[in-house]
């Protein structure tokens, strides 16, 4: 626990110098392309996470509607941006990219072996397997659980985001955030 706290704290300190530095046009000259790329990033991974917060806010009451958006999408984002600082860490060990890309090769080439096979999936079947079954007629939702469905589902689907972010921030704490 003692190293998360200096962990945190590490990278409020860095927070706070780059922000210092912020301010100064000579850290917007170094630093507006990142903050492009993650814009775009953001804009273009996004998609995804929008249609779970649809769906989860559309089974809530009217009038939580709002609250929930507003609440499960700050979590994610705070969970987000603690993700995507502990992945620039990540991202400095020696070795680590090359396993990554090592594993997704594996994917791949499991995907590519799947497409030649020609296994189809019926939706019928699928749609009967979830609990629950379709939306339209799923259970409402109280704002806890909506709010924390929001927050999972986001997690679970932020990964591409985190890695890209981390990856197109060059570094900068501020950037990232």
């Amino acid at each position: 626990m003692e190293w998360l706290l200096n962990d945190l704290s590490a990278l409020f300190q860095a927070l706070m110098l780059e922000m210092q530095h912020a301010v100064s046009p000579a850290w917007w000259r170094e630093n507006w392309i990142a903050l492009l790329n993650i814009l775009m990033i953001d804009l273009v991974l996004a998609g995804d996470n929008a249609i779970v917060v649809g769906m989860a806010a559309s089974r809530v009451e009217t009038s939580i509607r709002s609250r929930v958006i507003f609440w499960g999408i700050t979590a994610a984002v705070v969970l987000r941006i603690l993700f995507a600082a502990m992945t620039t860490q990540l991202l400095a060990i020696v070795g680590l990219k090359l396993a990554g890309g090592i594993l997704l090769l594996w994917v791949c080439w499991k995907m590519y072996r799947q497409i030649v096979s020609g296994e189809d999936h019926d939706l019928d079947a699928t749609g009967s397997a979830i609990p629950g079954g379709a939306v339209a007629g799923a259970a409402a939702l109280s704002f806890g659980a909506a709010v924390w469905q929001i927050t999972l589902a986001d997690l679970s689907m932020s990964l591409d985001n985190v890695l890209a972010v981390a990856g197109a921030s060059k570094g900068s704490t501020l950037v990232l955030v």
